[in-house]
């Protein structure tokens, strides 16, 4: 059989379609993975950036998502290309790089995290994502390579002014807006619809749309807004994390119980 591996994130993407994602802060079990494709998630955005969640956690939960049909992608903090790697052969479908800023970063992400001849990723075997199956290397890194998903994350003025230039690096899938982070660097938290975060979103949108690459939203779990930012042409979508979820049906639920007497 050939080397085939399924990325539902990036397959959503291709078909024209919204790739909607959940951020992992508190699951630590591998029943995430089916749980959030069930709900309706295509990926899961595994947080190792913000929280306590270890390499090995985030590997156990990669290679049940791939069971499950759903894709595991992670977040590792900034410049960290040697955890990137080890998540990546450990089962992930893609990286998510916080705080690039420059198109050479974007270009050494791109380097480092896809296999010879578009990088100089260390080509590892027995790997999950082809069910640990033996075959040629050329055929298993080429399938990998397709079905990986590079992230990168614009979260400063300098990121978004550079946006043309990153979106034109090869071996990046697409450019996301760490908007919480932005933000603050524009001196508005939490400043959402600001018409400078909408003029950012409509800069990083032209950039991926002449280079063939997909704009992302994170940060914002505002219904309206983040129509505003697909009506505009966002399509990698984070619309909330685990902990939100299960705060806001928490609460919902205690306050209907407190309004029966």
């Amino acid at each position: 059989m050939p080397a085939v591996v399924h990325n539902a994130a990036k397959e959503r993407l291709a078909a024209g379609e919204m790739a909607v994602g959940i951020i992992l802060r508190q699951a630590r079990t591998v029943d995430i993975a089916p749980a959030m494709k069930a709900c309706g998630y295509d990926w899961l955005f595994l947080d190792l950036e913000h929280n306590s969640m270890d390499l090995d956690t985030a590997v156990q939960i990669s290679v049940a998502a791939h069971g499950a049909g759903i894709a595991p992608v992670a977040r590792v903090p900034a410049r960290q290309l040697w955890l990137a790697t080890r998540v990546l052969d450990g089962g992930a479908l893609g990286i998510v790089m916080p705080h690039v800023d420059t198109p050479e970063e974007a270009r050494e992400i791109a380097a480092a995290l896809r296999y010879p001849p578009l990088g100089h990723r260390s080509v590892a075997g027995g790997l999950p994502h082809l069910r640990y199956e033996k075959h040629p290397p050329a055929e298993s890194c080429a399938a990998i390579n397709d079905a990986t998903f590079i992230v990168v994350m614009l979260e400063t003025p300098l990121a978004i002014h550079n946006a043309e230039a990153i979106a034109a690096v090869p071996g990046i899938d697409s450019l996301l807006i760490g908007t919480n982070d932005l933000a603050m660097e524009l001196g508005i938290p939490g400043g959402f619809g600001d018409e400078r975060i909408v003029a950012a979103y409509q800069a990083v949108v032209d950039a991926c749309r002449r280079h063939g690459k997909h704009a992302g939203v994170g940060g914002i779990a505002d219904p309206a807004l983040l129509k505003r930012y697909i009506e505009m042409g966002v399509r990698v979508v984070l619309p909330g994390s685990d902990l939100g979820f299960l705060q806001q049906a928490a609460a919902a639920t205690a306050a209907t119980m407190r309004g029966f007497l």
